[in-house]
């Protein structure tokens, strides 16, 4: 089986670290409350803060948080790591970061609800000697940034989505736009990477919808209204993630529209690949979540300790690492998703999606 390394501009990540399991977390942290490993030897004792969006994008439950804890566990055996969800409520957000802090964290590992409050919350820790790390989504004026080539993830999804209209034989028509929320930084990037592609396409960008929350239902609701005006011309959809596309792929099914056209995401969830394997969706973006999670647990212990984050790029003044993102297709499941054990075989294929595994040859 031909596997594919993970390449990380700048510098290779060479942690070593090794994750035992990803199965889903139950917490969803609305309060601070701690989880992680006392005793051993290591690091003295260190207590970091991880705090998490929300829960609606399957990922951080599942991946990010036991990750995290694992790669900390891994390098710092005393650590204690202090968990909180947000919910996507940015002033609950505040509270937890704030309540972290009273309870001794030397360091907030942060992924934001909302890139330009969270910039308050940046600030109030560091008046307090407390460094934080924007964890996936930027904040300005925070110690260290690690996530992937954000602008470049719009720009595979948009180049993914013409090259699946080409391969369907459709050379003009409507596209219309899915895209994330409008208080994540991140968002913002993959919008711009996908319209540098789509603009100059040929394609026409029919309508466009900043999905508020990353809701799956909102973009449900949303693409329901829009059948009806583009449903004659439609030739393709960009989702900014794989809950916009689960949500834009039931209201094409709920309307009618078949054959479905190309429809993008983003994440590699679970759901989107067996999507994929079926054909409702045409690609996600596969970002591999265990570098990063290890790359930010290194980095906090680092800043705990006192000593500087080790950075190979730079966003806005601020240093940082930025991993390289993969498009998903059918025709590397295999040799992604499957080689890199980011799923077991038998959770994709499934009684439903055995026989269109088999035909792709993933065992």
């Amino acid at each position: 089986m031909k596997t594919r390394p993970i390449r990380i501009v700048g510098a290779a990540l060479a942690l070593g670290l090794t994750v035992t399991g990803l199965a889903a977390c139950g917490d969803n942290g609305s309060d601070a409350g701690s989880s992680g490993a006392t005793g051993g030897s290591g690091d003295s004792a260190k207590k970091i803060a991880l705090l998490l969006p929300e829960n609606k994008t399957a990922r951080y439950e599942a991946f990010d948080k036991p990750l995290f804890e694992a790669a900390v566990k891994a390098d710092c055996a005393d650590c204690e790591v202090i968990y909180s969800n947000a919910n996507q409520d940015a002033a609950k957000q505040q509270q937890q970061a704030e309540a972290a802090i009273t309870q001794g964290a030397e360091v907030l590992v942060m992924s934001a609800v909302d890139g330009k409050s969270a910039v308050t919350i940046v600030q109030n820790a560091k008046a307090q000697g407390v460094p934080v790390i924007a964890y996936d989504r930027f904040i300005a004026g925070s110690d260290y940034y690690v996530s992937f080539d954000n602008k470049k993830v719009g720009e595979l999804q948009g180049t993914g989505l013409v090259e699946a209209l080409k391969a369907a034989g459709k050379t003009s028509g409507d596209i219309v736009m899915i895209n994330g929320s409008p208080t994540d930084a991140n968002a913002a990037d993959f919008k711009a990477g996908a319209h540098s592609v789509l603009d100059s396409s040929g394609y026409t960008v029919k309508a466009e919808f900043d999905t508020p929350d990353w809701s799956p239902d909102n973009a449900q609701e949303w693409m329901e209204s829009q059948i009806g005006a583009v449903q004659a011309n439609l030739v393709g959809v960009y989702a900014a993630n794989d809950g916009t596309a689960g949500g834009a792929i039931a209201a094409l099914k709920g309307g009618g529209v078949n054959p479905l056209p190309p429809v993008t995401g983003q994440d590699a969830e679970l759901a989107a690949i067996q999507r994929i394997i079926s054909g409702d969706q045409a690609l996600t973006i596969y970002k591999a979540i265990k570098p990063q999670a290890e790359d930010a647990a290194k980095n906090a212990i680092a800043l705990a300790n006192k000593q500087k984050p080790t950075a190979s790029a730079d966003k806005e003044g601020v240093p940082a690492t930025l991993l390289d993102p993969v498009v998903v297709t059918k025709a590397n499941i295999k040799d992604t998703i499957v080689a890199d054990k980011f799923y077991d075989v038998a959770d994709i294929c499934t009684a439903e999606y055995a026989a269109k595994c088999t035909e792709l040859g993933i065992s």
